[in-house]
């Protein structure tokens, strides 16, 4: 089973990577399936049984996703969209858009709102199947500790106030209707100007998310000593006018000081664990005593938390003078 979620990986992979290149006469099953050497028959009934949905319906709902962008993001016209994702008429885009996201693509533009967008879904995960690291780190980079200044800002996100961990904050999330991760995860990757977003139309759900954690009296106690409650979302501008959607939550966040620690790129299936655990000693081992600072606890303060294997591995701690 194991080698088949690697293999539905590298499927999944390889449709976002002809997607983004426009490349759709590639992305049909036949040519994906001849890559793996499986029949087609074969082939969609293992990505159904491993994905949760058929083949065809994850296509057209991540083409979909990369077009909203695409519709919220620039002027070009909905015939050239529609030509660009593979549908055959400007006619057969509007009826895919509208029953995907219940809103026409020019409606859309004129007030795009939040959407649960198709996220790309990561089959194989050897943290998540209980796999581990491989154990061969390669990267040498050193942590790198800095202090910066946030401006105020706002977060849009959903909380828990009794998980422990990413892991165990999404299972609970689940049984909550409308808060699994797939659900918020796409609604936050439809929202346009996040102050994380690695910019473009790019249909990337952790562009521009975060995982955080808010001190918090009803919080449970953490290892770092105080209460805290564990959130997923996106910081957004100050300014920001747009809808919240009804299972989340809009804070806002003053101007303040913060600590960073950062770790460089990473390779994920190798030094995940590794890296975390480098991560973790350093925030430990920080030395407040050659500076006038220490870790701000408050309650409401916001410590962000991005993991992107891709960029790096990043803590941003909120500190106050002595």
């Amino acid at each position: 089973m194991y080698e088949w979620q690697k293999q539905i990986q590298q499927i999944v992979d390889e449709i976002d990577h002809c997607i983004e290149g426009y490349n759709d006469e590639a992305l049909t099953l036949r040519r994906l399936s001849r890559k793996m050497g499986y029949s087609e028959f074969y082939t969609t009934r293992k990505f159904k049984e491993i994905s949760g949905m058929p083949f065809r319906d994850y296509l057209r709902q991540r083409k979909l996703a990369f077009a909203l962008k695409e519709v919220r993001d620039n002027e070009k016209s909905f015939l050239d969209i529609a030509f660009d994702y593979g549908f055959s008429s400007h006619e057969a885009f509007t009826r895919a858009f509208k029953r995907m996201y219940g809103v026409a693509p020019s409606e859309y533009r004129k007030q795009p709102r939040p959407v649960v967008l198709r996220t790309k879904i990561n089959p194989f995960d050897r943290y998540f199947l209980g796999l581990g690291e491989i154990g061969m780190v390669k990267s040498t980079e050193d942590i790198k500790t800095y202090f910066v200044t946030i401006p105020a800002h706002k977060f849009l996100h959903i909380k828990n106030n009794e998980s422990n961990g990413y892991w165990d904050f999404w299972q609970k999330q689940s049984q909550i209707p409308g808060q699994d991760c797939d659900t918020i995860s796409g609604l936050l990757d439809s929202i346009k100007g996040k102050l994380d977003d690695k910019g473009g139309n790019k249909a990337d759900s952790s562009s521009g998310q975060a995982m955080a954690y808010i001190s918090d009296p009803d919080g449970r106690l953490c290892d770092w000593g105080f209460l805290r409650s564990e959130c997923y979302g996106v910081r957004l501008p100050m300014d920001y006018q747009g809808e919240v959607p009804e299972q989340m939550i809009m804070l806002d966040v003053p101007e303040a000081e913060y600590l960073v620690f950062e770790h460089g790129p990473f390779d994920y299936e190798q030094e995940n664990r590794s890296v975390e655990e480098e991560v973790e000693k350093a925030m430990k081992d920080f030395d407040f005593s050659a500076t006038d600072y220490h870790y701000d606890t408050t309650p409401g303060r916001v410590i962000y938390f991005y993991h992107d294997p891709e960029r790096f591995w990043k803590y941003v701690r909120p500190v106050v003078k002595k």
